[in-house]
């Protein structure tokens, strides 16, 4: 790799935690308190803004989604790319669980739970819904804050942009096909052309004016566009909170007449994380790779793309639709859980490391 390539990426997996990002939770559940204030006291409000679409799409919520996603997106170096054969190992495990396991489990676990364990507490007409939202999270692996978790489990960053990169690219192609045959295995009707549309707006176009911007920058060196990313960080985030607050104003009515759906739908979500986790560790243990390489492999198949997930389920189903609700408690859950998977991968490296040292 390049030595740009490698200040880019322990500058970019070497950030700190932001004061966003650290209280993500918080702020999540105080979104979902004001919104669904809003949408009891004031639904009107809501309506009028949900109105506002072209083709499906909901102009104020794309704009959001774009401000959510650019910012992350521009922090992907795709000439890390070519240094795919020397962590052939960690990158196997990662394109191994994020695409051939973890959409497939994430399927699974929403038929369990969702049309068995749970269906008797769940709005019937509601059920299809929710099982659509759980397949487009397990079909959008991390891919910004997987930087955060790299860098807090004290993982190769190097490593962290190569998967991030290829992951991504696997997304562009991957992520339509893999949604619908889950939505018909699930007998849910796939409206195709919303599912292509919201590929093209919500990956690759602002990939495309991602690394655009970013090309733009680095004419004027590294330090312009490190400069810029701290710039606009946090309003990615606040793009993210505001589209919840909308969001859970449209469910406001169902949330107080059955607080314990977000209970549940959090129950397969947290599931799958720690299964996914556990797997690609475990993996990675198997094939000998090491720690540092095994730590961002396994947190980026447990995380979610979730500003992905949430703006194909606005785009596909509509703002008071489940699918909508089932991708924001995986926003809700995701901070504290994957802090707590951070902490055992640190706790457990003596015994990770102990495996390479008998064989």
């Amino acid at each position: 790799m390049s030595s740009q390539c490698e200040v880019i990426g322990k500058q970019a997996a070497g950030a700190p935690l932001g004061f966003f990002e650290r209280f993500l939770t918080l702020w999540v559940f105080l979104c979902i308190i004001g919104g669904t204030l809003l949408g009891l006291f004031a639904p009107e409000a809501a309506q009028s803004v949900g109105a506002l679409e072209i083709a499906q799409v909901n102009i104020p919520v794309g704009l959001l989604i774009w401000v959510m996603i650019i910012p992350m997106l521009m922090k992907i170096d795709f000439s890390a790319i070519g240094e795919v054969y020397q962590q052939r190992a960690g990158l196997g495990v990662t394109l191994s669980v994020n695409w051939l396991i973890k959409p497939f489990t994430m399927a699974f676990m929403a038929w369990l739970f969702l049309r068995h364990v749970f269906a008797g507490w769940l709005p019937a007409e509601q059920i299809d819904s929710y099982v659509a939202g759980l397949i487009l999270l397990g079909a959008a692996p991390c891919t910004a804050m997987v930087f955060v978790w790299s860098n807090l489990c004290k993982g190769n960053a190097n490593f962290t942009l190569t998967q991030v990169a290829i992951n991504d690219l696997v997304m562009v192609f991957a992520f339509a096909p893999i949604v619908a045959l889950l939505l018909g295995v699930s007998s849910i009707p796939v409206p195709w052309d919303t599912l292509l549309l919201s590929v093209v707006m919500y990956i690759v176009i602002p990939l495309g004016i991602a690394q655009f911007i970013r090309s733009r920058l680095l004419r004027r060196g590294e330090a312009a566009l490190q400069t810029q990313l701290a710039r606009i960080g946090p309003f990615s985030i606040l793009a993210l909170l505001a589209t919840l607050v909308l969001l859970f104003s449209f469910q406001g009515q169902t949330i107080v007449a059955q607080p314990l759906i977000i209970a549940m739908l959090a129950v397969p979500i947290l599931l799958q994380t720690l299964l996914i986790a556990a797997l690609g560790y475990w993996m990675c243990r198997q094939l000998r790779v090491r720690h540092d390489i095994a730590g961002p492999a396994a947190m980026i198949g447990a995380s979610n793309f979730f500003e992905l997930a949430v703006a194909v389920a606005i785009a596909l189903y509509g703002f008071d639709s489940g699918a909508a609700l089932a991708t924001v408690v995986g926003v809700l859950i995701e901070v504290p859980v994957m802090l707590w998977l951070v902490r055992m991968v640190n706790n457990s490296k003596g015994w990770y490391e102990r495996n390479q040292l008998q064989n």
